[in-house]
């Protein structure tokens, strides 16, 4: 029988380099960024949650479960990671940013793959160059560890991720997967990819 795979998108954070406006949200070529997101997950789990700390109302118009962190202060992608993987019933919990629209179709079964081969706690992607911390898979049981991690004032994802057996899944021949958007003008240069 198939694992059951949970996905979280987090579009919890406060945007800085974007001013202020909530990522998720941001028109992309005639749809919010979180939308290009949901298109990249909806054939490959079984349920997506959106951790989002403000404009839950829009972000629920989508038909999916929205959540805040459980610890409020913006504490990062852990926060809304260890909040999801407390509220999932899955047998894993797929971890992807919003603002990451050019996602791989076959990121949850190639990071699937490579958990189950190396018998790790959890996988997380790379481009072939670079470890995408925001881009794992994980096992609920790791909710305790990485919330003794927050609560030990401690904030880099890949320093928690380090602490367990980690799969490492490479898309070096997808190179344009990951990446994100964190201005104004990188929206603008994606938009023009998106758009060829």
């Amino acid at each position: 029988m198939a694992p059951q795979i949970d996905a979280v998108i987090l579009a919890g954070g406060m945007a800085r380099r974007m001013g202020g406006n909530d990522k998720g949200l941001v028109d992309l070529n005639g749809q919010a960024m979180i939308c290009h997101t949901i298109d990249k997950l909806s054939t490959q789990v079984d349920q997506i949650l959106i951790n989002a700390n403000r404009n839950q109302a829009q972000y629920e118009q989508w038909g999916y479960t929205v959540f805040s962190d459980q610890d409020s202060g913006y504490l990062g992608p852990l926060a809304g990671m260890v909040t999801a993987l407390k509220q999932t019933q899955a047998d894993y919990l797929l971890v992807v940013p919003c603002d990451c629209p050019m996602l791989p179709t076959d990121l949850t079964a190639r990071l699937l793959a490579a958990l189950e081969q190396q018998q790790a706690d959890l996988a997380v992607a790379s481009d072939g160059e670079y470890e995408q911390p925001v881009v794992l898979l994980l096992k609920p049981h790791l909710a305790a560890s990485m919330q003794a991690f927050l609560d030990a004032g401690e904030r880099k994802i890949d320093f928690w991720y380090r602490q367990h057996k980690v799969a490492v899944e490479s898309f070096a021949d997808q190179p344009n997967a990951f990446v994100n958007i964190n201005t104004p003008e990188q929206k603008q240069q994606l938009a023009a990819q998106i758009a060829k």
